[in-house]
């Protein structure tokens, strides 16, 4: 019997190369929790190009959708940091927050395991994010898959089925400071 894994999600393309790793191994789910993209329109417009991978591949995948409401706290845990460069202290915020709801939700509801498909984009420190989310692991007691899935053209590979599917990629990260 697979593992039940809860996999963070950023947006459907990222998740693409990072599914097709994992979905041999584990019994996936993924939580799109992104309460950091703006505007609004933009969150929907990714969670539904997110679905639309998970339909067109013929996965047999449940989407949860982590709610944008989250969007205003989000925002004010940013304070001070509105100026920071990309990759810098507002993006590590970003990152735990988002993996530390992951780690509660898979907490909440019986996963054996969590993990997001952050790694994947080159301009994601793995190092970091992992760091994170042993953290949480310890913190939460709920096992954290570690992971770098740009390595072994993971990111190639999420471009390639991005095209292959006509998904939409977006081309800033989602937050309105790395709008520029």
């Amino acid at each position: 019997m697979k593992k039940k894994l809860l996999l963070h999600s950023c947006c459907g393309p990222c998740s693409t190369s990072v599914i097709e790793k994992l979905k041999n191994d584990y019994d996936l789910t993924i939580f799109y929790y992104n309460p950091n993209i703006y505007p609004q329109e933009e969150y929907i417009k990714r969670l539904n190009e997110q679905k639309k991978y998970i339909n067109l591949s013929n996965q047999n995948i449940k989407v949860l959708d982590g709610e944008y409401e989250d969007s205003n706290m989000f925002y004010k845990k940013f304070e001070g940091l509105e100026n920071c460069l990309e990759g810098g202290d507002r993006c590590k915020v970003c990152i735990y927050l988002r993996l530390l709801k992951t780690a509660c939700k898979a907490k909440e509801l019986g996963y054996d395991v969590f993990a997001s498909t952050l790694s994947v984009s080159p301009h994601k420190n793995a190092k970091l994010i992992n760091e994170f989310g042993l953290k949480l692991q310890e913190e939460l007691g709920v096992n954290y898959l570690v992971s770098d899935f740009k390595k072994q053209d993971g990111y190639l590979n999420s471009i390639k089925l991005s095209k292959a599917y006509n998904l939409y990629r977006q081309n800033y990260c989602g937050c309105k400071f790395s709008m520029h």
